[in-house]
């Protein structure tokens, strides 16, 4: 049975060398209490020194652990929402490997069966590609795995060039000491529930591998039951699999979903976590700008009623409340990486969280079905893209951003649109009379010659038959086998000066030469989804 035990007593468990998997996306699934205990023994005693920190999708509230000499090694496939610990890597003092994240989520599962890692295709062509950077982020952490390779020792994720015929990544990661997550009741025996948290997460995931590794599995819960009051089929950890409970000091501070900041202090709002349900017209509407147009013409290119969805992180995740907005929300399965099926859903602070959810699928099984059957349609993120068209998005200029999911979803997914702006830093702009009007070029081109990194290699997909398609607010591109194509431009821009001169290459032209993006959507007042999907019908 577990033990009930303070966070100071937690944090005295954690000790020099020792390798922590956490649970967390955004600042859910994150034990904040205790994170901060362990960030209060270190700065007062040097301890715990020289931790390995693996988590998957990116934690806000990790940045209590973004001191040089509390962590020794960084494994996961987003540490952009941590920016403390983003800059130990960046000056190469922390060594950093990223993998992609729904693979991190299938590693703990075999490692919780007693496997050493897990055997997978996707990351084959990337960064993450052992042929490649092995998935390393710095320089600190390439010496690592030159000198594992000259040991004959294996490194965090190794090439397997034939496995049954084929090519295949195997990943791994060290022997976990300590598994640290949060959710929401404990009862006395150390049943756990996660009731109020908008997202089931890898929970179970992580327990069962820090379990099989031999490692202790610590719970930061809100409250306490009686034992045998809690719903079994509400569990998600059971007892043999729970050593510790920790309860938290301050309930009223828990925060939920991505927005660790604009939540705190907030009772998270139960239209999100399941626990009811919420007028469709009580969703915001996104306000009617340069931004508005891109997720429109995005939204162009969705397949037919009946489809399954997945919008990324940023500017992707608003598609959600613009169906909402043209009454087609009944008419599509959106989901979200973290495991959100159904419903509407959010963005910005929101994202992975959904407007009235049908269905909260454990983190690790929805990868597995998104690996597996795949996805009718995919809008991710417009970084950075190549000029054979492939992405980078986890590292601009020097900056250490995050792989994420992106590497699974993308592909996955039979359709793909990236979106974004054609330039950044700097770039002003604004709509009028039906047009776009640049007030000011951004300073950095996001098409350029070569990246410094690739998460998605478009040739690779158009040669599968999936050609990415590039919607920006003043040009849509498309990336084929033999190249990027411009196919259109926005209302009032010059090709030449607006969109040629601010790329690194010169795009290809299609027969017929470019069309103009549909006129309608710079309109403010536009419905005209409804209409587009009755056509395809």
């Amino acid at each position: 049975m577990a033990k009930i035990i303070t966070k100071e007593q937690a944090a005295e468990l954690f000790f020099d060398g020792a390798v922590v998997c956490g649970v967390a996306a955004g600042a859910e699934g994150w034990p904040e209490e205790i994170g901060l205990a362990v960030e209060k023994r270190f700065l007062d005693t040097g301890h715990p020194a020289g931790m390995t920190n693996i988590h998957a999708a990116g934690f806000m509230a990790g940045n209590c652990w973004a001191h040089e000499g509390l962590l020794s090694l960084d494994i996961s496939s987003h540490e952009s929402t941590t920016p403390g610990i983003a800059k130990m890597i960046e000056a190469n003092v922390l060594p950093a490997w990223y993998m992609p994240l729904g693979t991190m989520l299938q590693m703990y599962t075999e490692i919780g069966r007693g496997m050493p890692g897990v055997l997978s295709k996707c990351g084959l062509g990337t960064f993450m590609d052992a042929r490649v950077d092995g998935g390393a982020l710095n320089d600190s952490a390439a010496a690592i795995d030159r000198e594992k390779q000259e040991k004959g020792e294996r490194r965090f994720i190794e090439y397997v060039p034939d496995f049954m015929g084929e090519d295949y990544l195997f990943y791994s990661i060290p022997k976990i000491d300590i598994g640290i997550m949060r959710a929401t009741t404990a009862d006395e025996h150390g049943n756990i529930t996660a009731e109020y948290e908008c997202m089931n997460l890898e929970l179970g995931a992580i327990a069962r591998a820090t379990k099989a590794c031999g490692g202790i599995v610590i719970v930061e819960v809100e409250r306490i039951a009686k034992a045998g009051s809690l719903n079994p089929k509400l569990v998600k950890i059971g007892q043999n699999l729970v050593d510790y409970v920790v309860v938290h000091e301050h309930p009223e501070l828990i925060t939920h979903g991505l927005n660790y900041k604009n939540y705190k202090g907030i009772r998270y709002w139960d239209g999100q976590n399941g626990q009811l349900k919420v007028p469709t017209d009580a969703i915001p509407v996104m306000p009617f700008d340069v931004k508005k147009v891109m997720i429109r013409r995005t939204l162009m290119e969705i397949p037919a009623r009946g489809s399954t969805c997945n919008f990324g992180i940023g500017l992707p995740a608003f598609c959600g409340g613009v169906i909402a907005e043209q009454g087609e929300s009944e008419n599509y399965i959106m989901i979200s990486e973290v495991g959100s099926v159904g419903g509407v859903p959010g963005a910005g602070g929101d994202f992975g969280s959904h407007w009235n959810n049908e269905w909260s699928c454990d983190h690790k099984d929805h990868f597995d079905w998104i690996d597996g059957t795949g996805l009718d349609f995919g809008v991710f993120g417009l970084s950075e893209a190549q000029e054979d068209g492939s992405i980078n998005v986890s590292k601009l200029n020097g900056v250490t951003l995050g792989v994420g999911g992106f590497s699974n979803i993308t592909s996955a997914a039979k359709k793909a649109v990236f979106v974004g702006t054609f330039t950044a830093k700097g770039l002003k702009e604004h709509i009028e009379n039906g047009k776009l009007v640049i007030d000011q070029e951004g300073k950095l081109t996001k098409f350029v010659k070569k990246s410094e990194q690739i998460a998605f290699d478009a040739p690779l997909a158009a040669k599968n038959g999936k050609p990415a398609l590039f919607v920006t607010e003043r040009a849509v591109l498309e990336a084929r086998e033999d190249g990027v194509y411009l196919l259109e431009v926005a209302p009032g821009i010059d090709i030449q000066k607006d969109v040629i001169d601010q790329m690194a290459f010169e795009p290809k032209i299609p027969e017929g030469g470019v069309k103009t993006m549909p006129p309608e959507i710079f309109e403010e007042d536009w419905f005209g989804l409804s209409a587009i999907l009755d056509a395809i019908e």
